[in-house]
């Protein structure tokens, strides 16, 4: 787990609120702290839809952050900031095997169970963590490295500034 201190939380925010910056994640959970606590469940509800809009959509498991992210916005838009948010972004599977193959990483993309990015806000502050899960047991820390270096260059492709911490 590697983590970055955002320098410029407007920025930060505005592209993951506003912007399409993180659209192509997938959400497992979000929860945002304002005059309530509002906790987000990012798995989808099938029965919701027709098989019809299923297969359009090639349903997946999870929300992703394109679809969530007006709800959340309309949350903490207004004078006051929110008390907190704290936001679970994961890879989509396509993408997490694109960086396996990329990286050249020992694992199977079927070992991995997913590649994590924890977005924090409180006390002012905004902190990234990364994150990875295997399902299985290695003590081979070069998956998490490697993700690591993945989020930081995505993070200077899209003019995010940080400090790692």
């Amino acid at each position: 787990m590697t983590g970055f201190q955002m320098d410029q939380i407007r920025v930060f925010t505005s592209k993951l609120f506003v912007g399409d910056t993180f659209d192509h994640f997938l959400v497992k959970e979000a929860e945002i702290i304002t005059f309530n606590r509002f906790s987000i469940d990012g798995h989808l509800r099938k029965e919701f839809y027709t098989a019809e809009e299923r297969e359009e959509m090639g349903m997946k498991q999870l929300s992703t952050w394109a679809m969530i992210k007006p709800f959340c916005f309309s949350l903490i838009k207004g004078r006051r900031l929110p008390e907190s948010f704290r936001i679970v972004l994961k890879l989509p599977q396509e993408k997490a095997r694109d960086f396996l193959e990329t990286r050249e990483l020992p694992i199977r993309p079927e070992q991995l169970e997913g590649l994590y990015l924890n977005i924090r806000y409180e006390n002012g502050g905004v902190v990234c963590l990364t994150g990875t899960s295997l399902n299985f047991f290695t003590l081979d820390k070069t998956v998490e490295e490697q993700w690591a270096e993945e989020v930081k260059e995505f993070f200077k492709r899209e003019s995010l500034e940080f400090q790692e911490i």
